[in-house]
């Protein structure tokens, strides 16, 4: 509906000769001021030195007269807001239209014949997945769901740290340590504390950077010792991965490392240095940026080998090449924000951007009280003992709730394991994605609160309430007027499709997190002031509800108990 509404509104604008102002509407935040609301009136009278409540008197009067099913009344309001009230039958309609398309409900068409490609998670190999990678996986998967959900066709890369000049400081130190041929048996926290061994020496004797170039270009040179140490530690690295992204519940379309972009760069160089875009500095090869609005960055070093630039160049062309995406997303942190400035400017000077819109999701970081972590230092926090804590601690929630004596042991630990996993990313995923993230295990759990298990527990009450209810909702049903429990629920629920198109718009699934959090609050409001099984209203509320609440969860990558 609110896209008739923008479209009549629109409309009217176009009608009255108003001006050239979009008919954007937002959800009510007072349902005083009815279901929707545009400020366009404001706008249109800054344009033309008029009053913003006549504007908004002839706008309103204009929409009245289009007779649009479904409005029930049109309201002008000061200083200058147009409002619209929905119909009560137009309300009960949207119910069961909730219920009938079930899962797709919120889905929509837009993005069809679209093609949008995330860089996602990217973690480095030879190092623990750390907690520091939690935030791209789980922020990068919400967004690929979104997207997905709205028509696009998705691909998600897996953009793995797997090559330059620290596979050849970690090399250096496999072969002083004697470990050439024992390298496949090393796990990958043997391989982790290599690498910050390496730079612990260095310190002392910084001989030891220049060793490590030197085997990152044999590395690049094809060595065939240093290939297959480097194998190895790949092999290894992505056993590691892989396993934790089966406790995530993660799925990316594709693993593709900076290695296997090392044939491509060649001819990227080389387009550069046609386009007069590469230059000599210092033996090196860079790319500077008009009026020096922007540091310049080095392509090629001075010995010869290429940097994760030129590599990160050739990974572009190799996208829009394969793919011809409309969008390409980045989701890393935001310490890299300067350098992809960098990126998305040096692409754009190729003529590559005409038809790609680039986007750097700069997230946050996380941290705890005393502060971000180093993996040079030995700080790395693994993710996966964040994981089985989180797990660990759902356990004990469920075990003194008093509300899971009808579920088995092995139930329990499913739930455990459902509960602590989205507790973990819905922490992540409920604050946009800027901001950093402090790690506290009472916030994160909390059953009362803004948290994953809040909202996981009111999905699994309205399944209660269904189960005992016969599970299934009757699509004849006549609804009386609904009281105003009722009807805040109902008002609520039907803006699911709209949130995910802002969550989209603004790359940010906090917008998600942050209605079915208000939706569950209402929806726990409704259920302690009034009996819901066998009064046939409030049980298709319910049922709406337990849709909208799945499939929001669904997006976020959040899993739903039926019991709790």
């Amino acid at each position: 509906m609110y896209k008739e509404i923008e479209k009549i509104t629109k409309r009217a604008i176009d009608d009255l000769l108003r001006g050239d102002v979009s008919g954007e509407v937002s959800v009510s935040k007072n349902s005083e001021h009815g279901d929707y609301s545009s400020s366009a009136p404001l706008k249109i009278a800054k344009l033309n030195g008029t009053n913003p409540i006549d504007e908004a008197r002839v706008i309103a009067e204009k929409i009245r007269g289009y007779n649009v099913f479904g409005i029930e009344r049109v309201e002008a309001v000061a200083p200058g807001f147009v409002n619209f009230f929905l119909s009560k039958d137009y309300l009960k309609s949207e119910l069961f239209s909730i219920i009938k398309k079930g899962d797709d409900y919120g889905s929509s068409c837009d993005g069809d014949g679209k093609v949008m490609v995330i860089d996602y998670s990217s973690p480095n190999i030879a190092k623990s997945f750390g907690v520091g990678h939690l935030r791209s996986t789980i922020i990068g998967q919400a967004i690929y769901n979104i997207y997905r959900f709205l028509g696009w066709r998705c691909i998600g890369d897996n953009h793995l740290g797997d090559w330059g000049t620290q596979f050849g400081k970690l090399i250096s130190q496999i072969k002083r340590n004697g470990l050439s041929n024992k390298v496949e048996s090393l796990t990958i926290g043997e391989l982790e504390e290599l690498y910050i061994a390496f730079h612990r020496e260095a310190e002392r004797n910084p001989d030891l950077i220049d060793e490590g170039r030197l085997y990152f270009k044999k590395l690049e040179s094809g060595d065939e010792e240093a290939m297959k140490i480097w194998k190895s530690c790949v092999e290894t690295s992505m056993r590691e991965f892989n396993r934790i992204y089966e406790m995530l519940g993660v799925k990316i379309d594709m693993t593709l490392g900076e290695s296997f972009y090392t044939n491509i760069v060649g001819k990227v160089v080389n387009e550069l240095k046609e386009k007069g875009l590469a230059k000599e500095s210092r033996g090196a090869l860079i790319v500077e940026f008009p009026e020096d609005k922007l540091p310049p960055l080095i392509l090629v070093k001075s010995d010869g080998t290429s940097t994760y630039f030129a590599r990160d160049l050739a990974v572009i062309n190799y996208r829009i090449g394969e793919w011809n995406p409309s969008l390409i997303i980045y989701e890393v942190g935001m310490d890299q924000s300067l350098y992809f400035k960098q990126l998305f400017e040096t692409a754009n000077m190729l003529g590559w951007g005409s038809k790609v819109n680039f986007i750097h999701i700069a997230h946050g970081l996380v941290r705890w009280k005393h502060g971000k972590f180093s993996t040079r230092k030995g700080e790395t926090i693994h993710l996966e003992s964040i994981l089985i804590e989180a797990v660990k601690r759902a356990k004990e929630i469920i075990d003194s709730s008093g509300t899971s004596s009808g579920l088995s042991e092995d139930e329990k630990l499913e739930v455990a394991r459902m509960v602590g996993i989205g507790a973990i990313k819905y922490n992540d995923l409920s604050q946009h994605y800027s901001r950093d993230i402090l790690f506290d295990w009472d916030k994160i759990l909390n059953m009362k609160g803004n948290s994953g298990p809040y909202i996981q527990y009111t999905f699994a009450r309205t399944e209660g309430v269904l189960q005992k209810s016969g599970g299934k909702v009757k699509a004849d049903l006549e609804l009386g007027n609904f009281n105003t429990e009722e009807l805040a629920v109902v008002r609520m629920v039907r803006h699911f499709p709209q949130m995910v198109e802002e969550a989209g718009r603004a790359f940010s699934p906090n917008i998600i997190c942050n209605f079915l959090f208000d939706l569950a609050q209402n929806y726990n409001t409704m259920y302690s002031k009034h009996r819901i099984i066998g009064e046939d209203a409030r049980v298709v509320i319910t049922a709406a509800v337990n849709q909208v609440l799945k499939n929001g969860l669904m997006l976020l990558g959040i899993e739903t108990p039926k019991r709790m």
